[in-house]
């Protein structure tokens, strides 16, 4: 991603943050088996056709239980519910009263949530993605992790850590479009109810699996 040319000395304090980033990202995945924190979203589209750039931000919680099961509740400015069960990913956009069923094993290989919550092992997420040490940048420790299949819309995702604490995901797409995903309030290890990892659709949703 960024290469560091320079005297032996810069070289070797560049080796030292390099690996403090997988470091705080071995450990995460290591130690943190369950969690919960507030997030804050801003997605950034590209100018195009003459328009500038678009933003959107939204806010929510998220939980999660390593291994493989996770749950975003964004409830600004529109509520939406994203819950995987450990067999299936759940979308609810409670607006247009529906929800979208996946089979789990085959959409969460190369995703971020993969990185953050459902991945056992570093091991793991080394099958799926090229995980390279980047600079300390915003006092935070960071991680550049780069799908090895080609066939998905993401392209990249920068994992940025304080400390042992997840704490920004920065994430791009082949359209050209950036989120950025920062955690406030992080718990790691919280006693998360079991519950909060199942989902029934509600009656009268229209449920579409795909």
């Amino acid at each position: 991603m960024v290469k560091l040319i320079a005297t032996i000395f810069i070289a070797a304090c560049a080796v030292s943050v390099e690996a403090g980033g997988l470091d705080s990202l071995e450990a995460f995945v290591r130690t943190a088996h369950s969690g919960r924190a507030d997030f804050t979203q801003v997605v950034t589209s590209p100018a195009r056709d003459g328009q500038a750039a678009r933003t959107k931000t939204s806010s929510g919680t998220f939980e999660f239980e390593r291994p493989n099961r996770f749950r975003f509740n964004y409830r600004k400015p529109f509520e939406q519910v994203i819950v995987a069960d450990g067999q299936t990913l759940w979308l609810h956009d409670i607006d247009l009263n529906q929800v979208t069923a996946r089979k789990q094993a085959q959409v969460l290989g190369s995703t971020p949530a993969a990185l953050i919550a459902a991945a056992p092992d570093l091991a793991a997420l080394k099958k799926d993605f090229t995980l390279e040490s980047a600079p300390e940048r915003d006092d935070l420790q960071w991680v550049m992790a780069t799908p090895k299949s080609a066939d998905g819309q993401l392209r990249s995702v920068r994992v940025g850590f304080h400390g042992a604490d997840l704490a920004k995901l920065e994430i791009f797409d082949s359209f050209g479009q950036q989120s950025v995903m920062t955690f406030t309030h992080m718990e790691v290890n919280a006693a998360v109810p079991v519950a909060n990892f199942q989902f029934k659709p509600p009656a009268g949703t229209d449920v579409i699996r795909q």
